[in-house]
């Protein structure tokens, strides 16, 4: 109790902190989210995922997503991640990337995957080694001209 206490008071205090701050006021989205921008300029806002559960969970029973929003893996070391779209409802544009923010493979127009078990659903991605992964709608990463050596900013 007194911990959750003691979280609720310091998110309290860092959104009354930050209220003065500017025109923005932060929210708890903000806290849980990051501003990437894209090379040509174009800026999206990104659901950080980095506990295990909300990277295996990622976009899954969610009906669609804002255009300007995405979903970023925050992977604690570079590796082969493959994604899968079990129990997802709209199709992806899945970018990997390595630990400079480099774009080192991007798949578009990922389906969702309709089968029954996640075992059954193919594996996307994962050729080269990255630390994260930005799910966007798919067309995002076309309209913005995202490609391999394209460095993002978040």
């Amino acid at each position: 109790m007194r911990v959750q206490t003691t979280l609720a008071l310091f998110v309290f205090g860092l959104l009354a902190g930050c209220a003065g701050e500017g025109p923005k006021t932060a929210t708890l989205d903000d806290l849980r989210s990051t501003e990437v921008r894209f090379p040509n300029g174009t800026k999206i806002r990104a659901e950080m995922a980095f506990r295990p559960y909300d990277i295996t969970r990622g976009l899954m029973f969610r009906d669609s997503m804002p255009m300007d929003r995405g979903f970023v893996i925050l992977n604690k070391e570079p590796a082969i991640y493959a994604i899968w779209t079990y129990n997802g409802r709209f199709p992806l544009d899945v970018i990997w990337l390595d630990s400079n923010r480099i774009i080192t493979e991007v798949i578009a127009n990922v389906p969702p995957c309709k089968a029954e078990k996640a075992s059954q659903c193919p594996k996307y991605g994962g050729r080269t080694r990255s630390q994260f992964v930005l799910e966007l709608n798919a067309g995002v990463a076309e309209k913005n001209g995202l490609k391999p050596g394209d460095r993002l900013d978040f």
